[in-house]
């Protein structure tokens, strides 16, 4: 019996320390591996989240990963530490220039989404607005007239939970020296809700008057979930 019992601790004791036990990772850990992603992503060294936090994981020879939320708080945290009080002087600028461009184009119901929304810029952020036609030319043609430098566009094909989502993306310098990227979506999709995948909230943006308010109001707002 006893012999039995000594078999049983020992099977307990290597599953919990050979299995997810030593993976499972503590406060700490979780918030360097996440820290380390995010200095990946504010570097400009990685562009999405899934790879800053694959290569932040391999660097400190885990097998867990931190999540979207965990690293956009260390981003926003290194912006911080990085560029305050300067930060929040960009915003409102930045803001502000989105405005602009969004009357620009407010025959196709613009949407201001991304950092400049969310109020969580950083020295690499753009801005990022979603707009709605179904002809991407003509919205070329609009910048262009307006003495928009248009750098580049193209189409994404991107396939998520089986449905695939066709975007047009152009991208502009602004005369202020912004960087900004317009998302043409069809007017079909103007009433369509998007999960975020950092925050995990709707993606609800700003809309012209929305803006004009928060620009009256409080400039420096953030949108991010409490």
């Amino acid at each position: 019996m006893d012999r039995w019992l000594s078999v049983r601790f020992k099977t307990h004791i290597n599953s919990r320390f050979s299995g997810d036990f030593l993976n499972s990772p503590s406060t700490d850990s979780r918030k360097k591996v996440a820290r380390e992603a995010a200095m990946l992503l504010y570097s400009g060294a990685e562009k999405e989240y899934k790879q800053a936090k694959l290569k932040a994981a391999k660097t400190f020879n885990v097998h867990y990963m931190p999540t979207n939320l965990e690293v956009a708080m260390e981003l926003d945290q290194i912006a911080e530490e990085n560029e305050a009080p300067v930060r929040q002087e960009r915003l409102v600028l930045m803001r502000r220039e989105a405005l602009r461009i969004m009357r620009m184009l407010g025959s196709f119901d613009p949407v201001l989404v991304g950092s400049v929304w969310r109020g969580t810029i950083h020295r690499e952020s753009d801005i990022d607005i979603i707009v709605h036609h179904d002809e991407p030319r003509e919205i070329i043609k609009l910048l262009k007239k307006n003495m928009l430098a248009v750098t580049r566009s193209e189409r994404t094909v991107v396939t998520k939970r089986g449905k695939t989502k066709d975007t047009f993306h152009i991208h502009v310098d602004s005369p202020v020296g912004d960087k900004v990227e317009i998302i043409v979506h069809s007017p079909e999709e103007a009433c369509l809700t998007q999960k975020c995948e950092v925050y995990g909230d709707e993606v609800t943006g700003l809309h012209i008057r929305e803006l004009e308010k928060v620009l009256r109001e409080d400039p420096q707002r953030r949108f991010i979930p409490c």
